[in-house]
């Protein structure tokens, strides 16, 4: 899989706040594509052991079944410090590295992090979207930015995330009973189109699937690279 050199990885701190300050105004946050045949998930783990991570992409058919196709990995070195806000320059290396080995061109991408729902709007689905030029959807555990108010215990309900005034997101509770996670447009999608995608790939879980059997499998790649 192909992807755009869009900056050097080697920057600091003030040089990354300033390329995702230039990033966001390139990102594309309407539908801009037809019908979706592939998606895919993607997650990184760390090795607490070593300045070891991991990170796994998986692509899906999406049918009822959501029909594993292909999945591919690959292993670096953290270079990054972690810095909230700035996960992309500690993540997208190697996701990028892992990305590079797909056949399967995935039609839209979930991850899990942040889309436009960011300081910057600029999250990892985004800066990752531009990068790839496809389709993105964040797909946060935690809410990093905005208010909401409360969602209805119902799968599918949701409550608009809102910062600074503008609908960044929204809490959609894809699971009774448990937490809602936050969604929020990369690129090449808007919130309406991002929804639906998200509830078509939770089976039963409160992570999307491909997410989800992303983070499984990662965390098994990490823990075999200790033996």
């Amino acid at each position: 899989m192909k992807f755009n050199q869009l900056h050097s990885w080697r920057v600091g701190y003030k040089k990354a706040i300033q390329i995702q300050e230039t990033l966001k105004d390139l990102l594309i946050l309407k539908r801009s594509f037809g019908r979706i045949d592939t998606v895919a998930g993607t997650d990184v783990s760390y090795d607490k052991q070593s300045d070891s991570f991991f990170a796994v992409v998986i692509t899906f058919k999406l049918n009822k079944s959501l029909e594993q196709l292909e999945e591919a990995s690959a292993i670096s070195r953290v270079k990054f410090p972690y810095i909230p806000g700035l996960l992309s320059f500690r993540e997208a290396p190697v996701l990028l590295k892992a990305f590079r080995k797909l056949k399967t061109i995935p039609d839209i991408i979930l991850f899990d992090g942040q889309g436009i729902a960011h300081p910057r709007h600029c999250g990892l689905a985004s800066h990752m979207g531009l990068i790839l030029d496809k389709p993105s959807i964040g797909c946060a555990k935690n809410r990093l930015i905005g208010k909401y108010d409360p969602v209805e215990n119902t799968v599918g309900a949701y409550s608009e995330l809102l910062y600074r005034n503008q609908v960044v997101g929204a809490a959609l509770r894809t699971k009774i009973n448990t937490k809602p996670i936050f969604v929020s447009p990369g690129h090449k999608i808007d919130l309406i189109s991002a929804i639906p995608i998200v509830l078509k790939t939770c089976c039963g879980y409160r992570i999307p699937e491909p997410i989800r059997q992303a983070h499984l499998f990662v965390n098994k790649l990490r823990k075999n690279a200790r033996k």
